[in-house]
């Protein structure tokens, strides 16, 4: 139950990013984006350092993987959201972002709880074609459908294969594919 409230978090963070970005003018969502990676990195380290933090210390101890550094997924997600804001149009960063927040989250829940099919690293087939069936038709209303099927398919390689923190990879790999192919 803790992996599904953990990548339910993870989700909802993510939409919230993108709901930003899209919603925003470019500077508020980078004041925003940048206030709150800044406010995570002094949780962190406070956390760190042995202090229990009201609310956030058993938010993290409630979804954070064990052994994991705290708070390390939302700041990595961050960091990834603030890198796209910064070199690459809106119109690319909000279906970046989404893939994330959407493909990532559905495949880990489906993977986890209906997942028999291993591909690689413990992840399943069942998870991975969930997340990238989902993550398409979340694309539909931001990418045309050819460039949404590629988008999906990119998103979902980078998060089956990178030997690097996914969060970091998938958002940035879908900006620079959209925007290779003139969408931003």
């Amino acid at each position: 139950m803790r992996e599904f409230y953990r990548k339910s978090v993870h989700m909802l963070f993510g939409l919230g990013i993108a709901a930003l970005i899209f919603a925003t003018p470019k500077a508020v969502a980078l004041s925003v984006l940048m206030l709150g990676t800044f406010i995570g990195i002094l949780f962190t380290d406070a956390i760190l350092r042995g202090y229990r933090l009201p609310v956030i210390s058993a938010l993290i101890d409630s979804l954070e993987r064990q052994d994991a550094l705290p708070g390390r997924g939302a700041l990595t997600f961050a960091v990834s959201s603030l890198f796209c804001v910064i070199f690459f149009e809106k119109a690319v960063v909000v279906p970046g972002i989404l893939s994330l927040a959407v493909l990532d989250g559905t495949a880990t829940i489906i993977g986890y709880y209906f997942g028999r099919t291993k591909i690689i690293n413990g992840k399943t087939i069942e998870g991975s074609l969930a997340g990238m069936a989902l993550c398409f038709i979340v694309f539909l209303p931001f990418l045309p459908v050819a460039e949404a099927a590629l988008a999906v398919f990119v998103a979902g390689m980078v998060e089956l294969f990178s030997p690097l923190d996914d969060n970091l990879l998938i958002p940035v790999s879908v900006c620079i594919l959209l925007t290779l192919l003139g969408l931003g």
